[in-house]
Order: C-alpha cells, then structure tokens, then sequence
C-alpha cells in the first residue's frame, strides 16, 4: 500500500484522463488523507468543466459569425499610462480552439497571462502586434496613436482577416468588416486573446525601461500614474519615454 504522500504526487497531474483513473483507483480507499485527495482531484475536474462552459460562452460571437473563415480579435493596451507605447494586437483563432482560462487581460495574473500568452501564439492561425511609443502619442493624440497601431496590425497579418471584433472601436481606414463590442475582452475569446498577448508585450517592454530609467518604477506601475511615478516625474523631471502631453500638469 503506498504511502499517501506518494498518492499525492499522482494527484499532481494536468491530463484529465490520469485524474478521473487516480480517482477511479483511491476512492474506496479508506484513508481520511487519500479520500481528500480524491474529493479535491472531483472538485478540480469540476472547476474545469465550469470553465469549459464558461469558454463556451466566449465563444458566442465568433459562432454568431462563423460564415467568416478568418476572424481576428483585436485590443489594446496602454492608451493610459503617462509612458511607453500603445501596444495593440490582433489575434486569429482556430474556430476549435479549445484553449481555457483565456478572459481579460486585467483578470489574468501575470504567471497565468504569460503562459496563456505562449499557448495563444503557439496555436493561433496567424497573430500581429502593433505598436505607436510615445512620440507618435504626442504628435497625433493617443486616439489616432491606437488606431494607426491597429491598423498596422492588420496591415501586418499573412493571414488576412475577413472580420475583425474589436474592443468596443471601429477603427477608421481599415476596408474589412468590422464588430465593435463593448468589453469585448470580456465577451470574446478572439479579443480577450489578443488583450493578453498586447498585455504580455507591453509589460515587457516596461520591464526593459525600467533597468533604463530605475527611478520611475516602470517595472511596477508600468507606466501608469501611481504615487510613486508622478513624485519621480517631479523630482527628475520626464524620461525619454514620457508622453510629454500627458504629464504637463506634473511639470
């Protein structure tokens, strides 16, 4: 009889198939230790499911659309920090797409976010980042600076999209159909895949500024107000990546 420490690095396995066989194998054990390791083996597979389901439901606009053969979802980040890039995105997914966990970038963890970043990249039909920094912010105003960022995603795709689901915009200049969606990144599995891999990007971007430029927390805030940030942009004054429009009244 093995001991239940050892039963508990079986339990220790991703594969459904292997959880539901450790379940079918220690559920008559008697063992109070080996029956709470069966009970939480149930209770993950149900949480699972009630992503499955949940997965399903972000699903629904890409099956409303589905005479589309190549739908690209497409978001933003960054519009408001007072540093760095807009980093835009533009994802096409497989319509069997079984991927979970993918939501809203803000209600990702980062550890999650940039594994579900690899796993969108490794299995989407064809992905495209965009990207306007802060000169182009200030020369055109941060609107057009997203826009033009996200038609250079388009623009930049092998596998051109014959719809686009966008985050509640409809981009000017961009001749293919076009879905704006309200929190889309909420709504679509498509949009809320490409927030993640924009989000991933970005944040790496602002990793990189910040053994730059130390003194202004860029790996914490990324780029964005905090306390922190506006005190240093008051004390040293505006970095190279400063968006100088935004930060006036800090001056």
């Amino acid at each position: 009889m093995l001991a239940i420490s050892e039963i508990k690095k079986q339990f220790q396995v991703e594969e459904e198939a292997d959880i539901c066989r450790l379940i079918e194998e220690y559920q008559t054990d008697e063992r109070a230790g080996v029956q709470k390791l069966v009970d939480s083996a149930r209770k993950k597979l149900e949480r699972r499911n009630q992503e499955r389901q949940r997965m399903e439901q972000m699903k629904r606009y890409e099956r409303e659309y589905e005479e589309y053969t190549y739908i690209a979802g497409m978001d933003e980040v960054g519009r408001g920090p007072l540093a760095g890039p807009v980093v835009t995105c533009a994802v096409i997914l497989p319509k069997d797409c079984d991927l979970l966990y993918i939501n809203d970038s803000k209600k990702v963890s980062a550890k999650l976010r940039e594994k579900l970043c690899g796993e969108i990249k490794e299995v989407a039909l064809d992905y495209q980042i965009g990207m306007a920094d802060h000169t182009v912010i200030d020369e055109i105003n941060i609107l057009q600076a997203t826009y033009k960022a996200m038609r250079d995603c388009v623009s930049g795709m092998q596998v051109q999209p014959d719809l686009l689901l966008n985050d509640a915009v409809t981009v000017p200049g961009i001749s293919i159909p076009q879905v704006p969606i309200v929190k889309g990144d909420a709504k679509s599995i498509s949009i809320a895949a490409a927030s993640i891999v924009a989000k991933v990007t970005r944040d790496a971007m602002m990793e990189q500024y910040d053994k730059l430029y130390p003194e202004y927390d860029f790996a914490s805030n990324k780029g964005y107000g905090s306390a922190k940030h506006i005190e240093a942009i008051k004390k040293y004054g505006p970095c190279p990546i400063h968006r100088r429009t935004f930060i006036q009244n800090f001056l």
